[in-house]
């Protein structure tokens, strides 16, 4: 039995945003967090490997995770816009799976917006030679690490089968999809993956 509501009073409102207001933070917000704060916190301590201003070669391998974290970024925002008609016209600021991706980077690993995130930071580390920066690409990989079980057991429960027929073909991290089920171990090649069942 439920409690009426006393008069006078309406439900409490979700608070949300505009699908397409949305659609428009989304790049230079995670620009920022993703850009700006790495180098903006690397200026905390010093850039080892750089001298009068110039990085040494094993710095700029740094640029190779970036342009990958980049490229990623890229493909997923790409591959955003071709869910925009599910999308709701409000989007709920909260961490309830609003939609299931399974197609462009999240048919190799469920989670490409982490690794993303995740390469970026490890470039920028590198890049930087910041031991500041890497110890904040190390706090990023255990947040992410505690999020991902967390987003899958919401996404189950919202979306059923077809989240666990997604999870049985699609590691969490990184590999290639397959047939069959997957516990959330990573799945590096199909020859290990196999074994590790």
């Amino acid at each position: 039995m439920s409690t009426p509501e006393p008069s006078g009073t309406s439900p409490a409102r979700k608070v949300g945003i505009p699908r397409r207001l949305a659609f428009v933070l989304f790049p230079p917000l995670f620009l920022v967090a993703h850009g700006v704060v790495p180098w903006a916190i690397s200026l905390l301590g010093p850039w080892y490997g750089w001298t009068d201003g110039n990085p040494a070669v094993w710095n700029l391998l740094g640029l190779v995770t970036v342009a990958i974290g980049i490229v990623v970024l890229l493909w997923l925002t790409i591959n955003g816009y071709t869910y925009v008609a599910q999308i709701p016209e409000r989007v709920e600021l909260n961490w309830e799976p609003k939609l299931l991706m399974t197609r462009g980077p999240y048919a190799y690993s469920r989670h490409p917006m982490y690794l993303a995130e995740l390469g970026l930071w490890f470039g920028w580390a590198v890049l930087y030679g910041s031991v500041i920066v890497l110890a904040g690409f190390v706090v990023l990989c255990v947040v992410v690490s505690t999020l991902a079980p967390r987003e899958e057991r919401a996404l189950e429960a919202k979306f059923g089968e077809a989240y666990r027929q997604y999870r049985a073909r699609v590691p969490r991290w990184l590999g290639i999809p397959q047939g069959g089920s997957d516990t959330g171990r990573t799945r590096l090649w199909p020859t290990l993956s196999r074994a590790g069942r």
